[in-house]
């Protein structure tokens, strides 16, 4: 059933199924992926911490642009610098002087880059790095832990009879258009297990180009398993690349290698190192990225000068403002008054994960319930002006205003839940429809 305080974007996404396959552009903004018929599925602005939709409707956007965004919608020192530098041009047919001022930056900032790349998004990024490893090493084959985009060297994973991907996305991704002579040549490893991935390098020894794997987002990974990955993968002669787009720049200038004090021989970045604007890079170890300089990777719009210029303002910015500083304790008192709330109304859910990139943690073992109940509490969300999932993307916009809506929400919709559960009529509660399996994330 759609809600009537949605009723222009439901009819709109209507339309769009007719035009665009699959609706949108990105899995993670279909509308199944939050609480269909409920939630906003169209936006036309955003300031600050927040989003307005097609219907006119305000939120607290959790989500943060599904990570994008660091420092919030439309900040003021970004988008200045971004409309300056489209004054002056954005694309010629020679490049910008500040491909090597961004470049110098990010050798300044994470312990692994001695030279980079760029691209317009995390997915380019992770190919342009798969591509690196491969002709730096001279073998082919992937071994990977996580999500690291939609290109064929990675679906290539689903090739195989039992469809590997379904334990790192969500199951029934069919490799439509992927190659079949690609089988065998990208093989999933499980999170925390370094025997598993012992086993795997013994297995196709001196075949492996790299080990991918997103080092965390949400938690942290076992003691010392990071630095097992990293000996594993230099031991066999596979470059270590991490996976960096999700986690980003929350964690500190250093990014996610700096947090967890392992340093990969590559790295990916995208989403929030630009606020929003599209971007990406690849920065690694100089023995590692030199070799590309020979590799046909190239892109008009890698170095359009909107992206870089976007990047080099927000790595500024994040300095200082000390946001990652900002975002922990944001995060640390979230936690605690969710948590608190939580106990007092004695609604099953734990508020846990890192402060960065806090999660909603449902103590349900049934697993249909505990969807139906993460839909429900995405639903009754939305109807009370905070978008998102089951979880707070933190970005730098978001204050004490933001906090205590969230907080006066939650006050409401934790208490239905917990009722729903006690009278077990939850499946009553949802107007929206069931919410699709989201994303199996292997690396919380």
């Amino acid at each position: 059933m759609s809600d009537p305080r949605v009723a222009k974007s439901n009819a709109l996404y209507e339309r769009a199924q007719q035009l665009i396959p699959g609706g949108t552009q990105l899995v993670s903004r279909r509308p199944s992926r939050f609480a269909h018929g409920v939630s906003p599925v169209y936006a036309v602005r955003g300031q600050g911490a927040r989003i307005w939709d097609l219907d006119g409707n305000e939120y607290i956007d959790w989500a943060s642009g599904i990570l994008a965004i660091i420092l919030g919608y439309c900040d003021p020192v970004i988008d200045a610098a971004v409309v300056e530098q489209v004054s002056r041009g954005v694309n010629f047919s020679i490049s910008s002087d500040l491909e090597v001022e961004l470049a110098e930056e990010l050798v300044r900032c994470i312990p692994c880059a001695e030279m980079v790349r760029y691209t317009k998004g995390g997915g380019d990024a992770c190919t342009v790095a798969v591509r690196i490893a491969r002709g730096a090493t001279g073998r082919d084959k992937i071994l990977f832990c996580g999500y690291h985009g939609w290109h064929d060297w990675y679906l290539a994973a689903n090739l195989a009879t039992d469809a590997s991907l379904n334990a790192h996305l969500f199951p029934g991704i069919e490799p439509i258009g992927v190659p079949k002579a690609l089988a065998g040549t990208a093989i999933p490893f499980p999170y925390g297990d370094p025997q598993a991935l012992a086993d795997l390098l013994e297995q196709h020894r001196g075949e492996v180009a790299a080990v991918m794997l997103e080092p965390f987002r949400s938690a942290l990974p076992p003691e010392g398993y990071l630095a097992t990955v990293a000996q594993l993968a230099r031991d066999a002669g596979a470059v270590l690349i991490f996976d960096e787009v999700s986690s980003g720049l929350r964690f500190g200038m250093g990014g996610a290698q700096q947090f967890a004090g392992v340093t990969p021989d590559l790295a990916v970045f995208a989403k929030s190192m630009s606020n929003g604007y599209a971007f990406g890079a690849v920065v690694g170890r100089r023995e590692v990225m030199e070799p590309a300089g020979r590799m046909f990777i190239s892109s008009t719009y890698w170095s359009d000068a909107i992206g870089l210029r976007a990047a080099l303002e927000t790595l500024r910015e994040l300095r200082r403002r000390d946001v990652a500083t900002q975002l922990a304790r944001f995060g640390t008192d979230l936690q605690q008054r969710v948590n608190t709330l939580a106990q007092q109304v004695g609604c099953p859910v734990e508020c846990g994960g890192l402060p960065q990139y806090p999660q909603l943690l449902f103590q349900i073992a049934d697993p249909t319930l505990k969807a139906q109940v993460v839909t429900l509490y995405i639903q009754e969300m939305a109807r009370r002006g905070c978008h998102g999932y089951a979880s707070f993307a933190l970005n730098a916009a978001q204050g004490l205003a933001e906090r205590d809506q969230t907080l006066a929400a939650l006050s409401q919709v934790l208490p239905l839940i917990a009722r729903g559960l006690e009278e077990r009529i939850i499946p009553h509660l949802l107007t929206a429809r069931p919410q699709a399996e989201v994303f199996r994330r292997l690396v919380n």
